[in-house]
């Protein structure tokens, strides 16, 4: 396994040709980092990994489709417990403090499943894609900032940056977080 600086590196300089990658790194160990070791985060986190340590893979899959299906419906009652939470407000209160830069923000555990966001992502589970995997997985000190695409939801060129989350007690990683930027306001 890398080690955290390792795998931040190799993170980093995966993308280090395009000119977004670092003022998004600096952003990440200038702001991201005061956001991810707020208590709030970690007990969240903390809270979620304890309450879905006996997920099977079956029953990861069946949240994400239920959270599929209610992005599109009446009622959204696992997306409104999510969006509710105090974590959620912590996360929309610092998008809201970043004057346009940050278009969304989201948390997941130790599973890959959303903890608390400022905005509804498309699906519960990012498990399965490079933001959680390049960051959980890689340990402490992961930064994985992705390629620049065009949001249709804000209309904004984003890019995504990710970071893994250390639980300050014990130093294990814990989760992870993404940070949806706006590339032109950088």
């Amino acid at each position: 396994m890398l080690t955290g600086a390792t795998a931040s590196l190799l993170a980093s300089t995966a993308f280090a040709a395009e000119p977004h990658v670092a003022p998004m790194t600096d952003f990440a160990n200038s702001t991201v980092k005061q956001w991810i070791a707020d208590n709030i985060v970690i007990e969240a986190i903390k809270a979620q990994n304890a309450k879905h340590a006996g997920l099977s893979q079956g029953d990861i899959d069946k949240l994400d489709q239920d959270w599929r299906a209610q992005t599109d419906a009446g009622s959204k009652p696992m997306i409104d417990a999510v969006l509710g939470n105090a974590l959620s407000a912590y996360l929309v209160n610092q998008k809201n403090g970043a004057q346009g830069l940050v278009t969304e923000v989201f948390v997941m555990d130790n599973r890959g499943l959303n903890v608390g966001q400022s905005d509804v992502t498309s699906d519960f589970w990012q498990g399965d894609e490079a933001k959680w995997q390049k960051t959980y997985s890689a340990g402490p000190g992961a930064i994985f900032v992705d390629e620049v695409e065009m949001d249709e939801s804000t209309q904004t060129f984003q890019s995504q940056l990710s970071m893994s989350i250390i639980d300050p007690a014990s130093g294990d990683v814990i989760g992870a977080i993404t940070v949806g930027i706006n590339v032109d306001a950088l």
